[in-house]
């Protein structure tokens, strides 16, 4: 029996996090279900000068990059350019922001499975309707 395929495999995903332990281990464990992982980039600055570079597939942002700072601009960017992701942070107290609705929220910390079946659910193709369903 042959190993199933790698989950992410194929995919290039923009990772955004601040805090360098965290970003290393994301970095390993999209890797390792066989996405190649553009950055981590612990700022939005950089992150937006990565999408400026390419399009990913999509994209995993911590919220809070440090005092006052967030990840809403890249978010509003991957927006613009139809790229999906998904939000991962540690604030336990889910913003009220409109930006949120409707995202795919994980709060930290996150279990290594959780976040593969999250982003293959989120990059899955949809399947359309039937004709005359």
């Amino acid at each position: 029996m042959s190993p199933s395929p790698a989950p992410l495999a194929g995919f290039r995903l923009l990772v955004v996090e601040d805090d360098y332990n965290i970003a290393s281990e994301l970095g390993m464990v999209l890797g390792a279900a066989g996405a190649t992982v553009i950055g981590p980039h612990p700022d939005a600055e950089s992150a937006l000068a990565a999408l400026a570079a390419g399009r990913p597939d999509g994209a995993v942002l911590d919220i809070h990059l440090g005092p006052g700072i967030t990840a809403y601009p890249v978010a509003d960017r991957l927006e613009q350019m139809g790229v999906p992701y998904l939000f991962a942070t540690g604030n336990v107290l889910r913003p009220q922001d409109p930006m949120l609705r409707g995202r795919p929220y994980l709060e930290k910390p996150i279990s290594d499975r959780l976040l593969v079946r999250s982003l293959a659910q989120l990059l899955a193709p949809s399947e359309a309707p039937p004709p005359g369903a």
